[in-house]
């Protein structure tokens, strides 16, 4: 195991910092789920099991190529259908798609995860609420002091703003948001704050500037907290 790349959240509860982008590790009574697979390691599976004896299974907040690096090592996925456009999974048979819609629980063994679809910045991007606990695990469209893709085939600010508000009506049953970017973890009021810049985006009321990323030209406006990158 990399030195240090573990970070202990709670004592059923693990990150796991990967080079810019982290994934989770949560234990249930019954079972362990990683949420999401890293972009750099391969192996993310092995580096679970040196923590835990139960079995160990893999949720996809979304396919992007820096959260599915590890997703070989498992027989099957839960995910949402919505991200199987993506070049990353889109060689997977329906037998490997353990399909999550939004509202679904994933039960660990006396602990609950229900799936939040937050669609925008990719069409099947979810996030996983820990119901005892209150913790969010966002994937990317939450984050504080990070850069947001919205770049792109598929995604969508509008979506993005609705599946903010969808969010804005339940934060009373969130704690704390764990993202897999910049800062972690961070309070709920990045939510409203995030609503308000990404609208401000939409209604043309914030000043761009021009960047490449990744050989292609995009806009890069700041959304409050967050930066986002859009099409040029």
């Amino acid at each position: 195991m990399t030195e240090s790349a573990w970070v202990q959240i709670d004592g059923r509860t693990w990150r796991y910092e990967d080079r810019g982008v982290r994934f989770f590790l949560l234990l249930g009574d019954s079972q362990a789920l990683l949420v999401d697979s890293g972009m750099t390691v391969s192996n993310a599976k092995e580096l679970a099991e040196e923590l835990t004896n139960l079995p160990v299974a893999l949720f996809n907040t979304h396919a992007d190529r820096d959260h599915v690096a590890s997703n070989g090592a498992f027989d099957s996925i839960y995910v949402s259908p919505s991200e199987l456009v993506h070049p990353q999974l889109r060689g997977l048979a329906s037998s490997q798609i353990m399909p999550v819609w939004d509202g679904d629980v994933i039960d660990l063994g006396n602990r609950e995860l229900e799936a939040i679809a937050l669609p925008g910045h990719t069409p099947g991007s979810m996030a996983l609420l820990d119901r005892s606990s209150g913790m969010l695990f966002s994937g990317d469209p939450i984050q504080r002091n990070g850069r947001i893709y919205m770049f792109g085939p598929m995604r969508s600010l509008p979506a993005y703003i609705l599946s903010l508000k969808r969010l804005q009506a339940r934060v009373g049953e969130i704690t704390t948001i764990w993202p897999c970017h910049a800062e972690c973890p961070i309070d709920v009021h990045v939510i409203d704050e995030l609503i308000a810049g990404a609208e401000a985006i939409e209604q043309g009321k914030v000043p761009h500037i021009m960047v490449e990323m990744h050989g292609t030209l995009v806009r890069e406006c700041q959304a409050g907290p967050a930066t986002l990158l859009l099409d040029a």
